[in-house]
């Protein structure tokens, strides 16, 4: 760090500097705030032990809304700690920056180990400015002296300081020393040269932010339990508010993916509302201790970036299903919507009051959300029959265990066997039984009647989940995929690009228009749709096996060749299946076969709708039409891609025509 020259002279410092620190860093903190007080300095340095509840969350936004000077401290311990409630002071500081139409500094990072600035997990906001290195908190009278100086009333006008500011290397940001002259040097450019047209075009203001009135997202609740195993709960219970909230009619609900994918990234209020298009985002944290929960939340207007309503509740685990409706009707009253008919009881329907039960549906939830394997589906099985048999009257358990019985009966039967679906219609009546009103008791029971080739009653089942829940990203998308199946080309298409709009991060979403657009025949589009879904999540071997099919029939050979060799193994099935069609179109006949041989080694005969495809491409048509009988025989859930694009080239053989009137599709 530089000395300051002893001649400088220094104002009385006015306002005060907040000091942001883990709990592991208490005592550097310490010694930073004694020796900014010693000067008289006010410092703003919460030493509570337990921190949250309404009182002290009111004074730390008051005080980091007043404050003249944030300086959050930096340390591994920081970087360790993906919760706690100086990452809540830092999101708080990060919000006021953006809203500070000032050049006065504002965030001053201090760091109080080796933790390198570039490999530091910290928002944005901070990378922006230089920074402090105060090993051990050990603070030399220069950093005090700068600390002044920052808080000088003077500061108003930039040439008034004299000296350094504070930073790693203790020199003013260039940003902000030379702004002033660099604008005098510009003005004189500008008007004097041609660069006058292309500064005009390139630093026009930026459209004012206009999000649909409204709309909102819910982020993901910080868990503040101390126990990283205890995540679970602070997602799910995110995941269940948001669900309810999308169920009111007047809502417009982020879906989960892209509001999930922001979790733990520091990433600022603004900038969250911008890529999700909303107005409004629903933060807050959950501390859980045995049976007891304490959820603190505030809703924050995002074009303004003001807090407009926020608040603690304690409540026994069994009450949490109340809460979720007591949280919507808060949120829907600060949005000015209103609840209609009896919402509060619908946002209730098909939970329980078991804690237990609840517990165990959500950890099984959790599994079967990240771990889409033949073992992690089992396992998800189990946790929800320890809800269900917790709580036999589990509307939302029987739905969600309907859908794990039908994704492992569909993805991971193998051999010459009729495919068994009973336990997911079962656990889907089930839940309709016991809720009627329940979407996802709609949604399961669709989905296990379409995997059983009963057209007629999964469309009836997906309009109903979509009147229930038309707000919902995952119905829509799931709606829109099987409509264009069933020939509903244009309202299959338009649910899936509104899923795409309620979930733009979910690469999944863009996925699943692309796979709407591909059925109905709209390659390019669909090309388009898979790009998106690469570039948001480029190492998805579903992604990236979809971008591979709409290149193929594109005609985009080469690519879709490129493409689907390069899905990860973990994707084995397409890879094969795509290369087989592939490499048979560019005239490499030995490989085509041996991928279609490999296909069968590992697939048996459990996957005849898919060689009927590959022989069909191959201009085998007996082959082709001898494996979708086969697959009639043992009704193959996958004949539910018959009427699409996908089977062209059999359109017009009696055998295919038998068979496509044998499954009865809906007119």
């Amino acid at each position: 760090m530089g000395e300051e020259s002893p001649n400088s002279t220094v104002t009385t410092p006015t306002g005060a500097v907040f000091l942001s620190y883990a709990s592991q860093d208490a005592e550097p903190a310490r010694k930073i705030c004694d020796a900014l007080r010693a000067a008289g300095i006010e410092v703003w340095f919460d030493q509570s032990e337990l921190r949250g509840g309404d009182a002290w969350d009111q004074k730390i936004r008051h005080q980091i809304h007043d404050c003249s000077l944030f300086m959050p401290i930096v340390s591994q311990h920081t970087q360790e700690r993906l919760e706690g409630y100086f990452r809540l002071e830092w999101k708080l500081a990060v919000d006021r920056s953006h809203l500070m139409a000032t050049e006065r500094p504002f965030l001053i990072p201090v760091v109080v180990d080796g933790t390198r600035d570039r490999e530091a997990f910290v928002p944005d906001a901070f990378r922006a400015v230089q920074w402090t290195r105060l090993p051990g908190g050990e603070t030399p009278p220069s950093f005090v002296e700068r600390t002044k100086r920052l808080l000088s009333p003077e500061l108003s006008s930039l040439g008034a300081v004299s000296g350094p500011v504070p930073g790693i290397s203790g020199q003013v940001p260039t940003s902000w020393r030379w702004k002033p002259l660099l604008l005098a040097i510009a003005a004189v450019l500008v008007l004097a040269t041609p660069a006058y047209f292309w500064i005009s075009r390139h630093l026009t203001p930026p459209a004012a932010f206009a999000p649909p009135p409204h709309s909102i997202a819910v982020l993901p609740f910080v868990n503040m339990s101390g126990d990283k195993e205890q995540e679970y709960f602070s997602d799910g219970l995110t995941e269940e508010l948001l669900n309810s909230l999308a169920e009111i009619n007047e809502l417009q609900v982020a879906a989960r993916t892209s509001a999930f994918s922001f979790k733990g990234t520091n990433t600022d209020i603004g900038t969250i509302a911008r890529k999700l298009n909303v107005g409004a985002v629903l933060e807050g944290s959950v501390r859980r201790s045995g049976n007891t929960v304490r959820i603190t939340t505030q809703l924050i207007n995002a074009v303004t970036g003001f807090q407009v309503w926020s608040h603690t509740y304690d409540r026994d685990l069994g009450d949490v299903l109340n809460l979720e409706t007591e949280i919507a009707g808060a949120v829907a009253s600060a949005l000015r919507v209103s609840l209609l008919g009896e919402m509060a009881t619908k946002i209730e329907l098909g939970g329980t009051r078991d804690p237990a039960a609840f517990d165990a549906y959500l950890r099984a939830s959790r599994t079967y959300q990240t771990h889409l394997t033949e073992k992690g589906l089992k396992d998800a099985l189990a946790g929800y029959d320890d809800a269900i048999r917790l709580d036999p009257g589990y509307a939302l358990a029987y739905a969600d265990r309907s859908f794990a019985a039908a994704d492992l009966a569909a993805n991971w039967t193998r051999g010459r066997s009729s495919y068994d679906f009973n336990n997911a219609l079962a656990d889907a009546r089930r839940a309709v039984d016991l809720a009627p009103n329940l979407p996802q008791g709609h949604e399961a029971l669709a989905a296990a009647h379409a995997w059983r080739l009963e057209f007629t009653q999964a469309l009836h089942e997906y309009e109903r989940a979509l009147t229930l829940a038309p707000g919902s990203a995952r119905v829509l998308a799931r709606y829109g995929s099987f409509a264009v199946l069933m020939g509903r080309t244009e309202a299959g298409l338009a649910a899936a690009r509104h899923a795409v709009q309620l979930d733009p991060l979910n690469s999944i979403a863009h996925t699943g228009l692309a796979e709407a657009l591909l059925n109905a025949g709209q390659y390019r589009e669909a090309i388009t749709a898979s790009r998106e879904a690469k570039v948001l999540a480029p190492d998805d071997p579903y992604a990236t096996a979809w971008l591979g099919f709409a290149y193929y029939l594109a005609g985009d050979i080469q690519s879709a060749r490129a493409m689907c060799e390069s899905i990860r193994d973990t994707d084995e099935f397409n890879r094969l299946f795509c290369l087989a069609m592939t490499y048979r179109r560019l005239q490499r006949s030995a490989d085509a076969e041996a991928m279609l041989t490999k296909m069968r080694a590992d697939w048996g005969d459990s996957s005849d709708v898919f060689y009927g495809k590959v022989y069909a491409e191959w201009g085998e048509t007996t082959c082709a039409l001898d494996s979708l009988e086969t697959a009639l025989r043992v009704r193959d859930p996958y004949l539910i891609v018959l009427r699409s694009t996908w089977f062209d080239r059999l359109r017009r053989e009696p055998r295919f025509q038998a068979i496509v009137r044998e499954l009865r599709f809906p007119d």
